[in-house]
């Protein structure tokens, strides 16, 4: 189109000259500003092409600062890119204009050439003027074409600068990606290297499995072989032993055949001999079995008469009588060193006699036996026990001083027997229920009254329970009716309701704390007194017993019970009391001139009852276990020598009949 326009221009050059007009070189220096503005819109147009076919770095090889570097490349290529398309644009719209303006005057010379008059709005003066009007038009596209070849030039200053930037970008990029590609040459040159390694390994890893496989198949060939003839061997032996057993057999059953019929023979000799003899011998067993029917009654009848008169000649002694009673194993007693150590007759030990026991000391390997007066075993029952005991209650209505205690190691169940619980209720509740009934039953011949008192023995010191706060140091006296404590409390009560009500406070007052062997352990001597005043309503003699239940504190051995502290001192004042108490029984078994009541809080209390004039019982408590073998030892031992204190005959305590 430009070139068109040229030519158009010249023409009008040329028929300007012929008019005798010489045109204006204006027009000829914008057609050179042309080709200049052309040849710079190819160049520009090849770069923009050279630029776009470039390929981008790869993401992979560049780190991020070369990403950033090519977005902003492409960035300004598509800016650069953007500007010469409106260059181009702006170049079609300049040739459009010009194109427009050059045929105006083109019609407009033609009318000029005809002789007409130019068109309305068109500028009157002839020829002249619209040659200057064509020239106005040229240097006005002149202007603009120098206008736009100085934003060419700006552009290719622009493209210069961008084309060296993306050099050096991408020479830096380059760089990065050649130094990226590099480790990671290394990378997989090391890892080819491990691989090879792995794939030698495994190579010979699987060598030598198949060197393995081999010999294991050639192993279970060889026992397959040896099996075979060993299972080939072993028919041949069970066919001949089969062939043996039937030969047996065979035997055999010819003998069951002789057998039956020496049996049938024997039958048909023996059975009319015996019918012969069977009513006579009918007769004769009939005539014992007769003659000793009688004879269980007698035996049962010696036995009770054998047990009384014993009992008699205890009372008449004054033997401290002694009662054996051993505790059953409990659910958590399982293991080691929890298998039985006591035995009785009932447990298939038939040598021993009624009231022995037997007990294994498996530290010796020796058994030792014991007799007391009563034994009863993990299977008797608070009832039973106290059914021996009642006989003692009632002599403390009639005037003597009775003394019940429990002795044994911890944990043997002394506490239970003497108090039991409130579903089985032990001697202690039992033996008050049983006073007041007797009260009640002698009550048109008999007027008591009854004073009850609770006091414990703790380290060494007498504590009152039913007053623990009155502060009072209690001592022992001597008085006209025997030992009695100063300042403590007597509770004057009539009824068993009202003891238990007093029992009950009491009973929360006193010592317990736990150790190794017991959860529970009572530490300290418990001393439950009942005074009974009674006067025959006939005569009006009068008369005074006491009756003491102790439940005294467990023997123990420090050791087992990992005592510290506290603990430890009321140990061993608990040892140093129950070891008082042997020292007051030894001397009274050998009958020794001085008996050391005052060596200790306990024998002082209970000196009316270990000596002369009273009936004193003693029931030694022991645990089943074979770990508790050498505690229950030591309390037997104890127990034994006690039974054979003598104290005497016991008196009865009588006042006179009061003058009318």
């Amino acid at each position: 189109q430009i070139e068109q326009l040229r030519n158009r221009v010249q023409s009008l050059e040329q028929q300007m000259r012929t008019g005798g007009m010489e045109p204006s070189t204006t027009g000829i220096k914008a057609s050179e500003s042309e080709d200049r503005v052309l040849q710079e819109l190819e160049r520009l147009k090849k770069e923009n092409a050279s630029l776009r076919s470039r390929p981008a770095p790869s993401a992979s090889a560049s780190n991020g600062s070369s990403d950033g570097n090519v977005k902003k490349l492409e960035t300004e290529n598509r800016d650069l890119k953007k500007m010469v398309d409106n260059l181009t644009e702006a170049n079609s719209k300049l040739v459009t204009n010009t194109k427009t303006k050059v045929s105006e005057l083109e019609k407009q010379l033609e009318r000029y050439k005809s002789g007409k008059a130019p068109e309305p709005g068109s500028s009157s003066g002839g020829g002249g003027a619209a040659v200057e009007q064509l020239q106005k038009v040229i240097e006005e596209e002149s202007k603009a074409r120098e206008a736009a070849q100085a934003e060419v030039a700006s552009l290719k200053s622009q493209l210069a600068s961008a084309n060296a930037a993306s050099s050096g970008n991408e020479a830096a990029a380059a760089k990065e990606m050649q130094k990226a590609l590099h480790e990671k040459d290394k990378e997989i040159s090391i890892l080819q290297q491990k691989l090879k390694g792995q794939e030698d390994d495994a190579a010979i890893q699987q060598k030598n499995l198949k060197s393995q496989i081999q010999n294991l198949e050639g192993e279970q060939k060889r026992i397959q072989e040896q099996g075979t003839a060993a299972l080939q061997e072993t028919k041949a032996k069970i066919k001949k032993h089969a062939r043996r057993v039937m030969t047996a057999m065979a035997g055999l059953k010819a003998a069951q055949a002789a057998v039956k019929q020496s049996s049938a023979d024997l039958q048909t000799e023996i059975i009319p001999t015996m019918k012969q003899f069977y009513q006579p011998l009918k007769k004769a067993v009939g005539r014992i079995e007769k003659n000793n029917s009688g004879w269980a009654e007698k035996y049962k009848a010696e036995v009770a008469e054998r047990k009384r008169l014993h009992n008699l000649v205890l009372e008449l002694k004054g033997n401290i009588r002694v009662f054996c009673r051993v505790r059953p194993k409990l659910k958590h007693e399982s293991g080691d060193g929890c298998t039985n150590a006591i035995f009785f007759t009932a447990d298939g030990r038939p040598e021993l006699e009624e009231n022995n026991i037997a007990i294994m000391d498996e530290t010796k390997g020796t058994e030792k036996v014991f007799e007391f007066d009563r034994c009863f075993g993990p299977e008797s029952t608070q009832e039973e026990v106290f059914d021996e005991v009642e006989a003692l209650v009632t002599s403390a209505l009639d005037g003597y001083n009775v003394c019940i205690f429990a002795y044994g190691q911890t944990g043997s169940g002394k506490t239970y027997t003497m108090e039991g619980s409130d579903s089985d209720k032990g001697i202690n509740p039992r033996t008050l229920s049983r006073i007041f009934e007797q009260i009640s039953e002698r009550q048109e011949s008999y007027s008591y009254t009854v004073e009850f008192s609770i006091l414990e023995i703790y380290n060494e010191e007498i504590r009152d329970l039913l007053d623990p706060k009155s502060g009072k140091k209690l001592e022992v006296r001597q008085g006209q009716d025997g030992n009695y404590i100063q300042d403590l409390y007597l509770a004057g009560v009539k009824s068993y309701d009202e003891v238990i009500e007093y029992w009950g406070k009491a009973r929360d007052n006193r010592t317990t704390f736990s150790n190794n062997i017991n959860v529970h352990s009572s530490r300290s001597h418990l001393v439950l007194s009942v005074y009974t005043r009674g006067e025959n309503r006939s005569t009006g003699v009068g008369s005074f017993g006491k009756l003491h239940l102790v439940d005294l504190a467990g023997s123990e051995r420090l050791s087992r019970t990992g005592a510290t502290g506290d603990r430890l001192k009321e140990a061993q004042n608990i040892n140093k009391s129950l070891s008082a108490l042997g020292d007051v029984i030894a001397a009274a078994a050998s009958k020794q001139g001085h008996i050391p009541y005052r060596n200790s809080k306990l024998t002082h209390v209970l000196q009316d009852s270990l000596g002369q004039d009273s009936k004193t019982l003693m029931i030694v408590q022991s645990a089943p276990l074979a770990k508790d073998a050498g505690e229950s030892l030591c309390s037997l031992n104890f127990a034994s020598r006690a039974r054979s204190v003598e104290l005497g005959q016991a008196k009865k305590h009588t006042t006179a009949a009061k003058k009318k």
